[in-house]
């Protein structure tokens, strides 16, 4: 054995011989074996750092996408920006996404990538069979290297641009699935890894925040324009403006995105409402249309004071309750206290339009019962409107009877005692002057009744507003306008079917006075005496004539004896006709 000093020389001699260079003068070596590791090394360390440069870049790319969906609360918008985002991040040539409905089929697919001359060609969107349904029915991701070998696979239409690869996962909002995300053909012909799934569902999370913040901002938009519309319904009911319920409807068309909407009310016959106002499309003929009670949704939603929404109107309603295309139908009853409903509301959507939904059902309801309120209180108003002003129009006929009928009495008996002290000639103008003061009280009287039934209902004061309306239809024949006059409590004690024949009476005495009499005057008297109705037609023309006017007069006779009354027909001492027509009440 050496010394120590000779051990650490042979050392230094062996390493400076591993260290020195070779003969043939090359530079410093090292082993094989650590070169190989040494290269290995420097090979996984390059491609770990072009991994995490490839993962920065897609984190980047999420971020970016997640940004870009953010952008817009406009729910139809944002829905094509998650797709467009999705096929940028991933690199997929072809993306959709279809939203789920109740029925578990695609209500809505919205795609981007395919030429629209493709689309055209396949026509009809997919609604959730095949392939896209498999994630409808188990909302998990789905990676597919080739769909032609799925077996649930459908085929594709004719038309449909080859597809293979496929990436399906589910966006769900508030823990229920929104919709599906669906992408194909990965650019390269590569098939989707899992990385891929991965930010798929990173990305699908992002939408599913975007998508119920779109919605909460949808929804308070449709609540504010429901606010508005109800506050200006309110505003024009309230101020009974002409055409106010035309405009609810008009309103509502608008607000609630309709093709058609009617509003019936109910009205004396208690089996129907009758349609007031319509909106929308397929409107002709329809105001005044009669709705029955019996086996409608009308009749149900009226009976139950709930609102109703059906999908499919043609199956449930009749014509009269919805337009001729219309598909989902919300029917609203108008409630206004806990036993009142004053009719309901229709409102409709073309098949071809997305149906309502419940929270359309919702605002649509609030709507409808902030309508029968203010209905309810626009009645009360004019009521009571109505009141004071049959109080006012009470005093002033009790005034005019009172005291300016026995005023005018009184100075006629006053002139009639003066003309017998006068010369026949003044006696004579004073005794006019008398018969002008008594035509005068008797009009005075007409006044009286009308002040006492003029604050009525125009319904109920038929009688006096059809008359009237019928000596203007016969002035121009007639050549002068003719006299009317009444007298007793008409509008009150003759009914409805009554009245109808004592119209239809004085229009026939009218008008044939006007076409054979030829007289210079005319005077219809239509009163109550005792307890008959009375028409008395009064002309100082040539009398009776021929046979053919009296054939005229036959449906007169036959209204008479039907209603056991009396008909007669004659002539006066002056000449002329006076027609004579009664009823008991």
């Amino acid at each position: 054995m050496g010394t120590e000093a000779e051990l650490v020389a042979n050392g230094a001699g062996v390493e400076a011989n591993a260290l020195s260079p070779s003969p043939q003068g090359e530079g410093l070596t090292f082993p094989v074996v650590a070169r190989l590791e040494l290269d290995e090394l420097l090979t996984q360390l390059v491609e770990r750092a072009q991994d995490v440069l490839a993962t920065q870049g897609r984190l980047r790319g999420l971020l970016a996408a997640s940004r870009a969906i953010a952008t817009d609360l406009r729910l139809p918008v944002l829905l094509r920006q998650v797709v467009e985002a999705a096929c940028e991040l991933l690199g997929a040539r072809y993306g959709a996404l279809g939203v789920i409905a109740p029925d578990r089929t695609l209500e809505e697919f919205i795609h981007v990538g395919m030429d629209p001359k493709d689309v055209e060609r396949i026509g009809h969107l997919p609604t959730g069979h095949g392939v896209l349904g498999l994630l409808i029915d188990d909302p998990r991701p789905r990676r597919l290297d080739d769909i032609s070998r799925e077996p649930s696979a459908y085929g594709f239409p004719p038309g449909h641009p080859p597809m293979r690869t496929f990436l399906g996962v589910p966006i769900t909002v508030r823990g229920e699935v929104f919709g599906n995300l669906y992408l194909t053909e990965k650019r390269g012909g590569a098939a989707f890894t899992a990385e891929d799934e991965e930010l798929a569902l990173a990305l699908a999370a992002s939408a599913g925040v975007a998508i119920e913040n779109a919605r909460l901002f949808h929804e308070a938009q449709q609540r504010h324009r429901w606010m508005s519309a109800s506050a200006e319904v309110t505003r024009q009911i309230m101020a009974e403006a002409d055409g106010a319920l035309g405009s609810v409807v008009q309103r509502l068309c608008t607000v609630a995105d309709a093709q058609f909407v009617s509003v019936a009310l109910r009205e004396e016959d208690p089996g129907n409402v009758r349609v007031a106002a319509v909106a929308g499309v397929d409107t002709a003929g329809r105001i005044g249309q009669r709705i029955p009670l019996e086996g409608t949704l009308t009749g149900r939603v009226m009976a139950e004071q709930q609102p109703l929404r059906v999908q499919d109107a043609r199956l449930d309603s009749l014509p009269e309750e919805r337009g001729a295309e219309t598909g989902s139908l919300i029917v609203l009853p108008l409630v206004a206290g806990a036993d009142h409903v004053s009719g309901v509301l229709l409102v409709g959507r073309n098949r071809a339009e997305r149906p309502f939904s419940d929270a359309d059902l919702a605002s649509a309801a609030g709507f409808a019962g902030n309508v029968a309120i203010t209905l309810e209180l626009a009645r009360v108003k004019a009521d009571r409107e109505r009141l004071v002003v049959l109080a006012d129009r009470g005093r002033i006929a009790r005034d005019l009877h009172d005291h300016v009928i026995q005023r005018m009495f009184a100075v006629a008996l006053g002139l009639q005692d003066v003309a017998q002290y006068e010369r026949p000639a003044n006696a004579e103008r004073l005794n006019q002057y008398v018969d002008d003061l008594d035509v005068t009280i008797k009009d005075i009287r007409r006044s009286i009744f009308e002040l006492r039934s003029s604050g009525e209902p125009k319904e109920q004061r038929r009688l006096h507003t059809e008359i009237d309306r019928i000596a203007e239809d016969v002035r121009p024949a007639l050549g002068f306008t003719p006299t009317i006059r009444y007298s007793g409590p008409l509008e009150t004690v003759v009914g409805d079917e009554l009245a109808a024949h004592v119209i239809a009476v004085a229009r026939e005495a009218l008008t044939n006075a006007a076409r054979h009499s030829q007289a210079r005057s005319v005077e219809l008297r239509l009163g109550v005496a005792g307890d008959a109705v009375v028409v008395d037609v009064i002309d100082d023309g040539v009398g009776i004539g021929s046979a053919d006017r009296r054939s005229g007069l036959a449906n007169l006779r036959s209204r008479a004896e039907q209603l056991g009354g009396s008909f007669s027909l004659t002539t006066p001492a002056g000449g002329g006709t006076h027609l004579h027509w009664a009823a008991p009440l």
